[in-house]
């Protein structure tokens, strides 16, 4: 990962390109490390985060890295995994994500954790954890529904479908979409106006946006996406993801 701060802006990029910045803990634990600096860092004043090159914001989880997991192993990665996305949604300083191409499962999650998010015109979003016999591990189930609507999210969590950048901006997962040379600069072009301003204010109107809290449904979702481990399901969906072949589900 590389964190770069200057006038008051704090870059994160994933910086794992060869695997389409795909999420493992460890990643994790280091998103919601720089995120608590940054936060705690009076110079700064407003974060960015995207992902390395010029394929991937985040390509989803680091699929093989879970794939033997016990109930409980999962049921922490997910608790790991929302505490870290949780702590960037309450973060008291705006954090925009700048979605540089796929952005999916955890990826999307992670946009959605973001307050803002633009993208560039080669993103695709979406959150295929269901074709792998799982659900969504990271809030999910609650942010995409608040976002987009109880229908276009349902549609997206149970298909498991991909969407364009230009349908994300449609649908309201993102505000603005850009080329790919524009999107960084579009990005700090934004920040640099919110370094501008009162950091109290903004700190109260964050605050203030979050009041609806989603904290029981992000619960249960830990629960049920760690049950999702004990299922034959979900070993035949990654195993048929890790050996590219199509899944044959059983509902067991």
């Amino acid at each position: 990962m590389i964190v770069h701060k200057e006038d008051g802006i704090c870059t994160i990029t994933i910086n794992r390109e060869d695997k389409l910045n795909a999420l493992n803990r460890g990643m994790i634990q280091e998103i919601g490390k720089a995120i608590s600096d940054a936060e705690a860092d009076s110079e700064v004043r407003c974060i960015i985060i995207s992902g390395a090159g010029k394929k991937a914001f985040i390509a989803g989880a680091d699929i093989a890295e879970f794939s033997k997991y016990s109930v409980e192993e999962a049921k922490q990665l997910s608790s790991d995994g929302h505490r870290v996305f949780n702590s960037i949604e309450s973060c008291s300083k705006p954090v925009i994500a700048a979605i540089n191409g796929f952005a999916l499962g955890g990826g999307c999650e992670l946009a959605m954790s973001c307050h803002i998010r633009i993208a560039s015109d080669n993103a695709r979003f979406g959150q295929p954890e269901v074709k792998l016999g799982l659900i969504p591990g990271y809030g999910g189930t609650q942010r995409l529904p608040a976002l987009i609507g109880k229908s276009k999210a349902m549609e997206l969590l149970l298909c498991g479908d991909m969407i364009s950048a230009i349908e994300a901006l449609q649908w309201g997962l993102v505000s603005a979409v850009y080329t790919q040379d524009e999107l960084l600069p579009k990005a700090n072009e934004l920040a640099s106006k919110f370094v501008a301003m009162a950091p109290l204010a903004m700190k109260e109107i964050i605050h203030c946006a979050l009041e609806n809290s989603i904290e029981n449904g992000l619960k249960e979702e830990i629960n049920a996406f760690s049950r999702c481990f004990n299922t034959d399901d979900m070993k035949e969906g990654v195993d048929a993801f890790l050996n590219k072949r199509p899944a044959v589900f059983n509902g067991k």
